[in-house]
């Protein structure tokens, strides 16, 4: 029995070390991290999953002790990360958190052997509603090393409504005050990543219909605070395509529900459905 976090690594189908980390006992569970998140980011929700499960959280290549994104990276790129952790693990069953979550039904297309499958507000695109226009003016301000510049750029784009009210420079200072010492070495290292992440999700928009292939049983999850434009079209529409899923609404969560609001919460939910 696995009771603290353990360290392993694999390498994916080109080469790139992938870390993930180990806790629990019982059926293989593989937690995929959203952007700009790392593995530590989910250590409640892991450790409430664990006493049912063998959870083995995913550092997403980019960041962490994993290689990084590389010159070819897509979403084919983090399905083949995927795919060496459970052929590692033998694990069956995945849960996956925003972006982690598109790469989760990405995968489980693919891959018949994950049978279980509970997504938290993936980051499924439907007709445009994740935004891509700020693109540009972010990469222009990470090339002037402008990080602050660049994440407000990012939030005001792709945030509920109320952050589009405040200026540019409003938002950055704000956002200098929120994120100090390693919460902002940390974001500044995954800003990055977050750019080519989300350049998938754009080039994706539109492709729910192909989660349709899914055999797994899915558990599609969103937060009843989330003021996400893309959750609600993302959510029914998924529902719609994908054979088997169920929907499941926390109505105290927002977006962050699974690795800031309400882990213990997300974690009984998704424990209940794998253990059906």
């Amino acid at each position: 029995m696995t009771t603290a976090l353990a360290p392993s690594t694999v390498h994916s189908a080109d080469g790139t070390r992938i870390n993930y980390v180990t806790t629990g006992a019982g059926p293989g569970l593989i937690v995929v991290p959203g952007a700009l998140n790392d593995a530590s980011d989910y250590a409640e929700l892991a450790a409430a999953l664990a006493a049912h499960f063998t959870v083995h959280t995913i550092e997403r290549r980019g960041r962490g002790g994993s290689g990084p994104q590389g010159d070819g990276y897509g979403i084919e790129a983090e399905c083949a990360d995927l795919a060496a952790v459970r052929a590692a693990t033998d694990a069956s069953f995945v849960f996956g958190h925003s972006f982690g979550g598109l790469v989760a039904l990405e995968a489980a297309r693919r891959n018949p052997e994950i049978k279980k499958l509970a997504v938290y507000e993936p980051g499924v695109s439907v007709d445009g509603l994740i935004p891509m226009d700020w693109i540009p003016a972010y990469r222009r301000y990470l090339e002037r090393g402008r990080p602050f510049d660049a994440f407000a750029t990012f939030v005001m784009a792709t945030g509920p409504a109320a952050a589009r009210r405040n200026p540019h420079w409003l938002m950055s200072a704000i956002l200098r005050v929120v994120f100090r010492g390693a919460k902002r070495e940390k974001l500044f290292g995954l800003l990055g990543a977050n750019l080519r992440e989300h350049q998938e999700v754009g080039r994706l928009d539109g492709s729910y219909r192909n989660y349709g292939e899914v055999s797994a049983e899915v558990l599609l999850l969103a937060g009843g605070k989330s003021k996400l434009p893309y959750v609600t079209a993302a959510i029914d529409r998924l529902a719609g395509v994908v054979p088997s899923a169920r929907v499941h609404t926390f109505p105290k969560l927002d977006h962050f529900g699974p690795d800031e609001r309400g882990p213990a919460e997300v974690a009984a939910t998704v424990t209940a459905f794998l253990a059906s």
